[in-house]
C-alpha cells in the first residue's frame, strides 16, 4: 500500500510539473496582461510539432530542440502579438475569447493538414528512458528530468518577474499604462516580451509533453481545459499559485484514476470545484 501511494505521488506531482510547464505561461499573460488567450495551448502544440520536426526530419537529439521549441513558439507568439493581439488588450473579455478560440481551431485544421492527425512520436535519448528502483518505488526517469526541469524554470520565472527591473517595469505597465509611459518604460515592448516569454513556456511545455500525453492535433483543445483549470485555481498572475494548484491537481488525477478507476477522469473536476468554493479568486489570487 505504502509503495503504490509513494509511486501514485510520485506520478502524480512529475503530471503537476508538466501541467505547470504548459499553464505558467498563460497564467503571466492572462494575470499581469489581462488578456484571454485562449490560443495558448496553440503554441504548446507548435512547440511540440517543432521538437517532432526537429527529431524525426532532421535527426536532432531530444535536448537540443528543447530551447529552439522555445525560440520559435516565442516568435511566432510575438507576430501574432504585434499583429492582431495587441489590438484586443483593451476590448471585451468576449472579443479576446472570440479570436483566441477561432485561432485554436484554424491551428487544428492546420496541423491536420500537415502531419495528419496520427499520434506523433519522438525518441527520447538512452539515459532518459527505463526506469530506477528507490526504496521498491519505480521512479521513471523522464518523469524525474521533468520535475527538475520543472523545479529549474519555476526558480527562474520567480526571479525574473518579481526581483528585476523587467518584471517591476511589466507590473508597472499593468497597473497604469499612461503613467508607465510617463516614466519612459516602453509598454508595448515589455508586453510583446512578456506574450514572448509566456508563449514560449507553452511550446517549451508542449515539446516536454510529447513522450506523456502524446501529441496531435486535437492538442491545442483538449489540454487548454486542464490549464485554464490550472490558472483559475492557482490565481492569476500567480507562478506560485499555477505551481501548488498544478501539484494538487496533478497529483488528485493520478491519484483517481488509480484508486478509483470508476470516476477518476471526473475527480479533477471535483477538486477544481471544492478549491474554487473555497477561494474564489484561486489559492494565491491577486485579483476577485
Amino acid at each position: 500500500m505504502l509503495t503504490s501511494l509513494a509511486g501514485v505521488l510520485f506520478d502524480g506531482f512529475a503530471y503537476g510539473m508538466l501541467l505547470f510547464l504548459l499553464s505558467v505561461g498563460l497564467s503571466v499573460t492572462l494575470g499581469m496582461m489581462n488578456f484571454v488567450n485562449l490560443a495558448h495551448c496553440t503554441f504548446a502544440m507548435i512547440g511540440g510539432y517543432v521538437t517532432v520536426t526537429l527529431i524525426n526530419h532532421a535527426g536532432w537529439p531530444f535536448l537540443a530542440t528543447l530551447p529552439v521549441s522555445f525560440v520559435v513558439t516565442a516568435a511566432i507568439s510575438v507576430v501574432f502579438e504585434r499583429t492582431m493581439f495587441h489590438r484586443l488588450y483593451r476590448a471585451s473579455d468576449l472579443d479576446q475569447c472570440l479570436l483566441t478560440i477561432g485561432l485554436v481551431f484554424v491551428s487544428i485544421a492546420v496541423a491536420a493538414l500537415i502531419y495528419t492527425t496520427m499520434q506523433q512520436p519522438v525518441q527520447l535519448p538512452s539515459f532518459l528512458r527505463g526506469s530506477i528502483q528507490v526504496g521498491g518505488v519505480t521512479l521513471g526517469n523522464y518523469r524525474i528530468f521533468l520535475i527538475v526541469f520543472a523545479l529549474i524554470v519555476t526558480a527562474v520565472l520567480v526571479i525574473a518577474l518579481e526581483y528585476t527591473r523587467f518584471g517591476a517595469q511589466v507590473r508597472a505597465a499593468v497597473d497604469n499604462q499612461r503613467m508607465a509611459r510617463g516614466l519612459g518604460i516602453n509598454v508595448d515592448g515589455a508586453f510583446a516580451v512578456t506574450f514572448a516569454l509566456g508563449s514560449g513556456l507553452a511550446g517549451l511545455g508542449g515539446s516536454l509533453a510529447i513522450d506523456i500525453v502524446g501529441l496531435d492535433p486535437s492538442f491545442a483543445l483538449a489540454y487548454l481545459v486542464y490549464v485554464l483549470i490550472v490558472v483559475s485555481v492557482g490565481g492569476l498572475g500567480s507562478i506560485g499559485g499555477s505551481f501548488v494548484a498544478a501539484v494538487v491537481l496533478g497529483i488528485s488525477d493520478m491519484a483517481g484514476k488509480y484508486y478509483f478507476p470508476a470516476i477518476g477522469s471526473f475527480l479533477i473536476y471535483l477538486v477544481m470545484i471544492s478549491l474554487l468554493m473555497w477561494r474564489p479568486a484561486g489559492i494565491f489570487g491577486r485579483r476577485v
